[in-house]
């Protein structure tokens, strides 16, 4: 039976080292493995130091070796695959219209394009691709290294929404916003047994990364009562990245060592579960030798225990990490003047957005914070929004940040996007417009297509565009989600605009997509591509 192992986490934790790791542990044990990203902004080739792309791979100098030691020629044991939504999507479609080619009217395969034009085809393309690796037996383990944690939340219930969602369009309409119950029941099926896998602990085991740092802390606690809430429960906790006691001489590095300690004991007290503990290491993880090492540090018995005290070897005091080698040091890089900081986030002419991303764990919410902060001191009315489903903006500012604008201080409010509170908000502002306009038949058949779990996708989309659009500040400071769903968000206006321009009936109120108009996103596309309304700070 195919084990399922998942590695999820806040960003920069170190969630695609430990995956690649364990999948390198078990193709080394004789069990043919797979590792498949789903995360957008995926470095698995980087780290494996090889092209993978949207295709399972072998991995390079991957082969079993056998207890006593000696290597025996095998084939390989390890492959990978990054999944590219592009690609998945083109995939998709053709899967859905491919068999109809031959045998259906042009008007119908247009109709059938036309259902799967709009942008929540992309999304589902992806996790319908993820689903494809899930009951299968043609590996012994597959391990997915997935995105940072919001967004895996967010796929991993997707197939309970979409299973539900087919069984009551079955029951309505015969419709859903991909087409024909019929065209898509076959998927029904899979997300049935993609759910009993997840929920059954002897087939999968989710394990959390961490860091031992509070707000990593707060967000696996959080992210563990989430899977829980569907019925998957959380396996293993590995704490990554502590600091060894013997390099902490420093006072600053002590500060920051003891703190660590303390998170590891509150670790223990909030979450009980199995926990691994692994060394902060002073070179990067490429390449299959380190990536040996880290797993043999991960599935070692030192792993296993609260790191209370350095490691002692042959009486010498060393830890796994720093004695591993590597090279560090600092770069001097000239500083912009004010005058040109000033040029690029205070408004010059009505509202400016300033977008901060990049990487998970490279302190955007920390940056995002502390620019919003300085700006609204300078007197400019600033609002702070955070588009990340794992946000903490609340915790580093230290107030009670919800979904309408708050005030945090003098000229500064802040807000977070929720994905449920966006879609609630969405289904009953579309259902209230449309009530005594249109039929019982007609808002029946509205109200059925707003239960589609893509709209929700769409929901939080919209709430993005509110805040764009909105006049009522001098300044817009956006805390962004990790790199790739960052760009899937602002790739949102580009392919809702395009679904217009192929939609006949887009004013007709036949469509909830519809609703929006065609000029609406022409504006937000023309203040993102405007440098003077809008800058993106990596």
């Amino acid at each position: 039976m195919t084990k399922y192992i998942f590695f999820s986490g806040k960003g920069g934790v170190g969630k695609t080292t430990m995956a690649c790791a364990t999948a390198v542990h078990y193709a080394l044990s004789g069990k043919k493995t797979l590792i498949v990203t789903t995360d957008p902004a995926s470095n698995l080739a980087d780290v494996f130091e090889q092209e993978i792309g949207h295709k399972v791979t072998p991995i390079k100098d991957v082969g079993a070796i056998y207890p006593q030691g000696a290597a025996h020629e095998l084939p390989l044991q390890l492959y990978a695959m990054e999944i590219d939504p592009d690609e998945a999507t083109r995939e998709y479609k053709e899967g859905i219209i491919g068999p109809y080619r031959e045998i259906m009217p042009e008007d119908v395969i247009a109709s059938i394009e036309e259902n799967l034009s709009g942008a929540c085809t992309t999304e589902m393309a992806s996790f319908d691709r993820f689903i494809d690796f899930m009951g299968a037996d043609e590996y012994d383990v597959v391990v997915f290294d997935t995105a940072p944690t919001g967004h895996t939340i967010r796929l991993l219930e997707l197939p309970v929404d979409w299973s539900k969602h087919i069984e009551e369009s079955e029951e309505g309409s015969g419709q859903t916003c991909l087409g024909p119950v019929q065209s898509i029941q076959g998927s029904k099926e899979k997300y049935d047994r993609a759910i009993s896998i997840l929920r059954e602990p002897s087939e999968t085991n989710f394990i959390f990364v961490m860091r031992p740092e509070e707000l990593s802390l707060y967000e696996t606690v959080r992210a563990s009562g989430e899977l829980g809430s569907i019925g998957i429960v959380t396996g293993e906790i590995i704490i990554n990245g502590i600091y060894p006691e013997e390099a902490c001489e420093v006072d600053f590095f002590r500060k920051k060592y003891l703190a660590q300690q303390n998170v590891i004991k509150e670790t223990e007290k909030l979450i009980d579960r199995p926990k691994r503990y692994m060394f902060l290491r002073d070179n990067e993880v490429k390449g299959i030798e380190a990536l040996k090492d880290v797993a043999d540090e991960l599935f070692g018995s030192n792993a296993l225990n609260p790191p209370k005290s350095p490691f002692v070897k042959g009486g010498l005091l060393t830890s796994p990490s720093l004695a591993k080698g590597g090279k560090g040091g600092f770069f001097n890089a000239s500083i912009s003047s004010s005058d040109e900081i000033n040029t690029l986030f205070l408004p010059q002419n009505g509202t400016k957005a300033i977008f901060f991303t990049g990487k998970g764990g490279v302190g955007k919410t920390t940056v995002s914070c502390i620019t919003a902060l300085r700006m609204a001191e300078k007197g400019l009315k600033t609002l702070l929004v955070t588009t990340d489903p794992a946000a903490h903006i609340g915790e580093v500012l230290g107030k009670k940040v919800g979904t309408e604008p708050s005030a945090i201080t003098d000229n500064l409010y802040a807000v977070m996007i929720d994905s449920k509170t966006a879609f609630r908000e969405y289904k009953e502002k579309v259902l209230n417009d449309a009530a005594g306009k249109y039929s019982e038949e007609m808002l029946a058949a509205m109200e059925e297509e707003l239960n589609s779990p893509c709209i929700e996708e769409m929901a939080a989309f919209e709430k993005f565009a509110q805040f764009i659009e909105s006049r009522d500040y001098d300044l817009l400071v956006f805390d962004t989600a990790p790199t790739g769903h960052t760009l899937r968000l602002l790739d949102l206006p580009f392919d809702y605009a395009r679904q217009m321009e192929i939609m006949a009936d887009a004013s007709s109120g036949s469509s909830i997509t519809g609703k929006i108009t065609k000029e609406r996103f022409s504006n937000i596309i023309n203040m993102l591509r405007d440098s003077t309304k809008t800058v993106f700070t990596l």
